[in-house]
C-alpha cells in the first residue's frame, strides 16, 4: 500500500501524553485543561440529553448556536455576520481548519505556513495536492517576518495559514500584523485560514484581534475557533468557522462529507451557555493567574523565557545550559523529573532544534506548584 502521508507518524502530543501516563509524570505537554468545566455547563448537558436532543443536528449547526455566535462576534469584534450563511458549527477547530484548506487548495496550489506551526496544517495541504511553503517566524519573539512572507508569494500562492494567539509561542498578533497581511493579499487571489482557538486567552490587557473584525481581511478569510478550548471541554470536539457567504458555501461542501453534523445536545448546551458573556469574558483573568503562578516558579529553574502573550502555553529555552536535543530532554524530564513537556522542534517540518521546550499551564494550581518544585532539579539532568 502506498501511503498518502508517508512522512507523517504519531503526533508528539500523543507520544508525550502516553509517556507521561506510563511514567506517572505531571503532564504539562498536551494542550488540554487539567481541571473540570463549569458545573452549570455540565448540568445543561444533562438537561438537553434528557430532553431528547440526541438525533442529527442540521449540517451547518443548530440555528440558535449560530445566532449566539453571531451575537458574540459582534460583541467581541464589532463585526456583523449572517448566522445563516456565514457561521458553521463543526466537530472541532481541527475539522474547521481541514475543511477550509480542502475547500481552497487544488493540486499544485501553494499554501504558506508560518513555522513553528501546529501539526495539522501541513497534512491538510498535502492531502489536497497542495505544496506547503514554510516561512520561519522571527526567532527572537516568534513575530512575523513580513518581508520573508512577501518574498515567498508566487503566482501559485492560494492560501496563507495563520495562528494567533500562537501555538507554541503564545505570540499575539498586532494591528500592524493584520494590516501587513491585508496588504499582501490585496488584489491577489490569495485567501487566509485563521486558527484562533485561543481567542479568549490573552494576557496583560492585550486584545485578540480577530480577522473577522478586520473589514478587508474578513472578505477573504476562514476564521476557525474552538468551544472546547474556550470552555475547558476539549473532549467535546466542537468548533466553528466564520467566513463570507461564498467561502462558506465551499466550506460546507467539504464539511458535509467529513462529519456532516456535530453532537446535537452539546450544541444546544453551548447556545444556552453563551447567553451570559461573562462566561467567556472572564477567561483571560482565569488563565493569567495560572500563567503568573507558573512564571514565578519558572524563574527558579535556570530556564530563560519571555512571558507568553496568549494561549495556555509557555515556552522556555535551555541552550545556555546544555546542548542536549529538545526531544531527548523532554523524554529525560518525563522519566527522571516526572514532568512532561513538548519539544518545540516538533513544530518544524525539518525538526529545527533551537533548544526550546513548551509547557501547558492549563492545569490545577497544585499540579503546577508540584511541577515547579520538580523543575528546580532540571540542572541535574544536564550533568549526566
Amino acid at each position: 500500500m502506498r501511503s498518502k502521508l508517508p512522512h507523517i507518524g504519531t503526533t508528539i502530543f500523543t507520544i508525550m501524553s502516553k509517556m507521561a501516563q506510563e511514567e506517572g509524570a505531571i503532564n504539562l505537554s498536551q494542550g488540554f485543561p487539567g481541571f473540570g468545566a463549569d458545573p452549570e455547563l455540565l448540568d445543561m448537558v444533562a438537561k438537553y440529553t434528557k430532553a431528547g436532543y440526541n438525533q442529527y443536528a442540521p449540517m451547518s449547526g443548530i440555528p440558535s448556536l449560530r445566532e449566539k455566535m453571531a451575537e458574540k462576534t459582534l460583541r467581541c469584534y464589532g463585526a456583523k455576520v449572517n448566522p445563516e450563511t456565514e457561521v458553521s458549527i463543526v466537530s472541532g477547530a481541527t475539522e474547521a481548519i481541514f475543511s477550509s484548506i480542502t475547500a481552497m487548495i487544488h493540486p499544485g496550489d501553494e499554501a504558506i505556513i508560518l513555522e513553528p506551526a501546529y501539526d495539522s496544517y501541513e497534512p491538510a495541504i498535502l492531502l489536497s495536492g497542495g505544496i506547503p511553503i514554510r516561512v520561519p517566524l522571527n526567532s527572537s519573539d516568534f513575530s512575523v517576518d513580513w518581508e520573508r512572507v512577501k518574498n515567498s508569494i508566487t503566482f501559485k500562492t492560494k492560501l496563507i495559514v495563520i495562528n494567533s494567539p500562537h501555538n507554541p509561542s503564545g505570540y499575539v498578533w498586532t494591528q500592524d500584523d493584520l494590516d501587513q497581511l491585508a496588504e499582501l493579499v490585496r488584489e491577489r487571489n490569495i485567501y487566509v485560514v485563521s486558527d484562533e482557538v485561543y481567542e479568549h486567552i490573552t494576557f496583560d490587557g492585550r486584545p485578540h484581534l480577530s480577522l473577522v473584525g478586520h473589514e478587508e481581511l474578513r472578505q477573504k478569510s476562514f476564521v476557525c475557533g474552538s468551544f472546547g478550548k474556550t470552555f475547558h471541554v476539549t473532549g467535546w470536539k466542537l468548533g466553528y468557522c466564520i467566513a463570507p457567504e461564498k467561502l462558506t458555501e465551499e466550506f460546507r461542501k467539504i464539511h458535509q462529507y467529513v462529519t456532516f453534523s456535530s453532537v446535537t445536545f452539546l450544541q444546544y448546551t453551548l447556545a444556552e451557555y453563551l447567553e451570559k458573556p461573562e462566561r467567556y469574558e472572564s477567561i483571560p483573568g482565569f488563565y493569567q493567574e495560572k500563567r503568573d503562578l507558573f512564571l514565578t516558579g519558572l524563574k527558579d529553574t535556570g530556564l530563560e523565557f519571555q512571558a507568553t502573550q496568549g494561549s495556555f502555553f509557555q515556552t522556555a529555552s535551555y541552550g545556555h545550559l546544555s546542548k542536549i536535543g529538545d526531544r531527548e530532554l523532554a523524554e529525560k524530564m518525563t522519566k527522571e523529573l516526572k514532568v512532561a513537556c513538548i519539544p518545540v522542534s516538533s513544530f518544524y517540518h525539518n525538526q529545527k532544534d533551537d533548544k526550546i521546550i513548551r509547557f501547558c499551564f492549563a492545569k490545577e494550581n497544585s499540579d503546577l506548584e508540584e511541577a515547579l518544585v520538580r523543575l528546580k532539579n532540571l540542572g541535574e539532568l544536564f550533568k549526566k
